[in-house]
């Protein structure tokens, strides 16, 4: 027999009952239009500024929802959840907004402005464990034994329920918007999203490659789990589906693409560069997709053209915006390199006086900007007379890359990219 469809767990009408607990609370967060990600997505491109919500994420909306849909009973006896960064800040503003006793669970290496910020907004941070995975265990523990309620980052109707309300805002700012574009991990968003527009409007779920837990879950039909591997999107790197959010997804065929970790930090450059936002690299999921799309080989990946509708604006939500500082310098560093933009070569050269000053006038010849200096004496392969010079250089792009390692090589250099 065929399988039943999904019915949908989230309605339209349980995303505007969300609205109208957060309406006096949360920010209506503007919708900003860009030139440069139209050019890209060849149609009017506006980004959903979510980055700018109060606690700097999306998940303060669903979180707001889930706790003041408690009991008194539950308020009284406080709530646990478990988180890396943005679910712990919007559940701990959300619990001091309505007095309610809150406990975050966080992995050891928990990024310290993340850590911080959640004790600013009155919650109890407990470091400890590797993972998510483990804080969450710990976190349920708490909940079983001190009888709180545990608050799920994605996996609940009002925690859905609270994320789509950014889709009622999106059709209100954007009355004939054709597609959206939303970062995806457990699926809260995606399914909130989804969930609160109509039919005509084509919502697409874009997850980090190495972290794509949706794929496989709608190609068999139900939450499947996966590993998610190391990738700067870890906001959503999230192993399993939730039940909840996709039977929204699948009971409406909501389409799920993927995009590289070279696409998700050239989409943070570019938005630093060219909108003026600083966004995570999990926020700026969507906007990755649009730059993979356009950028050769990927051209056609995932078939996101076929998916977009030309003929009406593309709204891409930028989920998030808090990232440490340290990441953001090494995300940089990293779009900039699969741009084009930044060029790591070893040299080789007599060791000799004058030979690195030689050196770094022919890099200078071509208008590449050197960045750093390693000078290496001893090392595998090289000779007793030899030495080799690591040099970092920002330059123009690709173009501009060839000629600069074609320059050097020419002038007598073995050179090679690193």
């Amino acid at each position: 027999m065929p399988a039943e469809p999904l019915v949908p767990a989230v309605t339209h009408d349980d995303v505007v009952r969300a609205r109208a607990i957060i309406a006096d609370s949360l920010h209506r967060t503007p919708v900003l239009s860009s030139a440069a990600f139209s050019a890209l997505g060849a149609t009017e491109v506006l980004l959903k500024a979510e980055h700018l919500q109060r606690t700097g994420s999306f998940k303060v909306r669903g979180a707001l929802v889930r706790l003041a849909n408690l009991s008194e009973e539950e308020r009284l006896r406080g709530v646990v959840a478990a988180s890396a960064g943005n679910h712990a800040q919007g559940v701990a503003w959300a619990a001091r907004r309505l007095g309610i006793d809150a406990e975050v669970h966080m992995p050891a290496d928990a990024s310290l402005p993340k850590a911080d910020a959640t004790r600013g907004y009155g919650a109890r941070v407990v470091l400890g464990g590797t993972n998510v995975e483990e804080a969450v265990a710990r976190a349920k523990e708490v909940a079983e034994r001190e009888r709180r309620t545990f608050i799920h980052p994605f996996d609940h109707v009002d925690i859905v329920a609270g994320q789509g309300t950014i889709g009622l805002e999106i059709l209100e700012q954007v009355p004939d918007v054709g597609t959206i574009l939303v970062p995806t991990g457990g699926g809260g968003l995606l399914a909130g999203i989804a969930a609160a527009v109509p039919d005509h409007v084509r919502v697409i779920g874009v997850q980090a490659e190495r972290a794509a837990c949706y794929p496989p879950a709608l190609a068999a039909g139900e939450p499947v789990a996966v590993v998610p591997g190391r990738t700067m999107a870890d906001g959503i790197a999230v192993g399993l589906a939730g039940s909840v959010p996709f039977s929204v997804i699948a009971g409406r065929g909501i389409p799920v693409v993927t995009v590289t970790e070279e696409s998700l930090s050239r989409a943070v450059l570019s938005l630093a560069e060219r909108a003026k936002q600083v966004v995570e690299p999990a926020g700026a999921a969507g906007v990755a997709a649009l730059v993979q799309g356009a950028s050769p080989p990927h051209q056609g990946v995932d078939a996101l053209g076929e998916l977009i509708d030309p003929g009406r604006p593309l709204v891409v939500v930028l989920s998030g915006g808090n990232v440490d500082p340290v990441v953001l310098r090494k995300v940089f560093r990293h779009g900039m390199s699969a741009a084009g933009r930044y060029l790591h070569l070893r040299c080789r050269l007599t060791d000799r006086p004058g030979h690195l000053a030689r050196l770094l006038g022919e890099i200078a010849q071509t208008g590449a900007d050197v960045v750093t200096v390693a000078h290496v004496r001893t090392g595998a392969g090289l000779g007793v007379d030899e030495s080799a010079v690591d040099v970092e250089v920002v330059t123009k792009g690709w173009e501009h890359s060839s000629g600069v390692v074609a320059a050097i090589r020419a002038a007598g250099y073995d050179a090679a990219e690193r």
